[in-house]
């Protein structure tokens, strides 16, 4: 079970620390320091508070599943331009705009993804500059050090990715601070930081799993794969060097992965009593007492299948023509056995029933929803994957074939590791160039990692996008999505900055190219 302190006191720290800016904004006011008044300098004091103080940088991580207006997700921002999706009911503009292609500085998950990321770097950095002058073990600080030090990776790491060139801030803010209004950072310089900050998280003394949720140094060392990998590729196109990198570390928790495996079935992933164990390595944590899975967009629209009744949403739903894309005998299209569901249970335990199209089984928690072998608990406590041992393999895989002009054993066995659990037959090795085999890794990163927000980025540093109908790969620029029969264009390769940071902060501007507005 995960520490509770990282879910249940999580969001009051966060209340806390921006009481704490607001006290710190107010000393111009106020000569005299309230000693009941809460400051950084008066709650870092003692161990306990260490831990709470990184719990508020967890709880924050947590704004990937917040809502973003009527019938959806801030995590729809990743999923709804990939051309993977589309949506049943078109009730939220922000999310439809998303779909089409014609989102713009106004988006309100564009804002909210902002928020959220700058929250994280926030309280990391809270973490970061108060704790080391905390009287308590060395051991148990370095931990703490570490887990925010990752999470300040892992926030700009997507930051980077959406926005390209981002503020870089690594000290706590108040409204005396020389960068309280921040320039952009050059994009290069961010990804620097993200590196040092996840080898010293990966030298923290953090333990090889975890199976309380927190982070542990196999997911530093995989995020870090994960970084060189996207660095190989565009926009900085670092190539041969940094994909030697990605495949030295991909290796490295590989060839110590311990207890870390592929399930053996696909219904193992979404299995809440597995959570934080096996191929789960780094996941954002979930507790319906606390905060319940927040992936129930993904749910048909007003079909019966949890035991709410008719209630889903059906704003996230694959694209038939993407679902038809994967290989005749794959498992992962077989009803309820993998990556979808086309029957399910009347209110989750009653009588069988048709749905009429694909939807997404791979966030659909048996336990919390029902079926009639398992009465609904009515708690999703699902979390929600972020690093999935599966995509360390597929890391691996990819970044060895660029490094060394072709496949070895080793990065064939990864890839047929993934096949042969979809029940699908690979290739001999000899069989493949390093082109053919750097296809068919690509083919399976769409298929296997699907729906957990790795695609869009996918497409990023490519340049490229798998095309459902070809089962090639088009450029990334005029590739036409078919969920909305719109081209990508060159703008899409960043997202805009939104309107209100801009007009916020003017150091923001120029606007990234091919948006209006401030």
């Amino acid at each position: 079970m995960i520490n509770n302190n990282i879910l249940k006191y999580g969001s009051k720290i966060l209340l806390c620390f921006a009481l704490l800016f607001v006290a710190s904004a107010c000393s111009d006011f106020m000569d005299e320091q309230d000693p009941s008044n809460l400051t950084p300098e008066s709650f870092y004091t003692e161990p306990k508070h260490a831990d709470d103080a990184v719990a508020a940088v967890y709880a924050a991580a947590r704004f990937f599943g917040n809502g973003a207006g009527i019938f959806s997700s801030n995590w729809q921002m990743l999923e709804a331009p990939t051309g993977t999706t589309t949506t049943e009911t078109a009730q939220n503009s922000d999310l439809n705009n998303l779909y089409s292609l014609t989102y713009d500085p106004n988006t309100g998950h564009i804002q909210n993804w902002w928020r959220g990321i700058y929250k994280v770097v926030a309280n990391a950095n809270m973490v970061l500059e108060y704790v080391p002058k905390i009287t308590m073990d060395d051991a148990a600080k370095n931990k703490v050090l570490g887990e925010a030090r990752f999470f300040r990776a892992w926030a700009y790491f997507y930051a980077v990715r959406i926005w390209g060139d981002v503020p870089l801030i690594l000290k706590p803010q108040t409204a005396e601070s020389e960068d309280f209004f921040p320039s952009r950072t050059p994009t290069e310089t961010v990804y620097a930081q993200i590196v040092e900050d996840l080898m010293t998280a990966e030298a923290a003394g953090l333990p090889w799993t975890d199976a309380t949720g927190r982070i542990s140094q196999s997911a530093a060392k995989s995020l870090l794969a994960k970084v060189y990998l996207t660095m190989a590729g565009q926009p900085l196109n670092k190539g041969a060097s940094h994909y030697t990198l990605a495949a030295a570390k991909a290796k490295e928790v590989i060839d110590n992965a311990g207890s870390i495996k592929l399930f053996d079935t696909y219904g193992e992933v979404h299995d809440e009593t597995l959570r934080n164990k096996g191929e789960h390595i780094f996941s954002l944590q979930y507790t319906a007492d606390v905060a319940e899975n927040p992936m129930g967009n993904m749910f048909p629209n007003f079909k019966p299948v949890t035991y709410r009744g008719p209630s889903g949403t059906g704003s996230t739903i694959p694209t038939v023509d993407f679902y038809e894309s994967f290989e005749p005998g794959d498992l992962r299209t077989v009803d309820q056995q993998g990556w979808f569901y086309t029957t399910y249970y009347t209110n989750g335990n009653g009588a069988p029933f048709a749905l009429g199209a694909p939807y997404i089984f791979k966030h659909f928690n048996v336990a919390a929803n029902g079926s009639p072998t398992v009465p609904a608990t009515k708690k999703d406590n699902l979390n929600v994957p972020m690093i999935r041992y599966a995509e360390v393999l597929l890391i691996y895989a990819e970044a060895q074939n660029e490094a060394e002009g072709g496949p070895n054993q080793d990065a064939y066995d990864a890839l047929e590791s993934i096949r042969d659990r979809a029940q699908l037959t690979t290739p001999a090795l000899g069989t493949f160039t390093q082109a053919t085999f750097r296809e068919a890794v690509w083919r399976e990163r769409w298929h296997e990692l699907c729906f957990e927000g790795i695609t869009w980025f996918d497409m990023v540093r490519l340049r490229k996008v798998y095309n459902h109908d070809t089962d090639g790969f088009d450029e990334f620029v005029g590739h036409v999505n078919t969920n909305s029969n719109q081209a990508l264009q060159e703008k899409h390769l960043l997202f805009p900055l939104t309107r209100q940071e801009m007009v916020n902060n003017p150091n923001l501007r120029p606007q990234n190219p091919g948006y209006t507005g401030v």
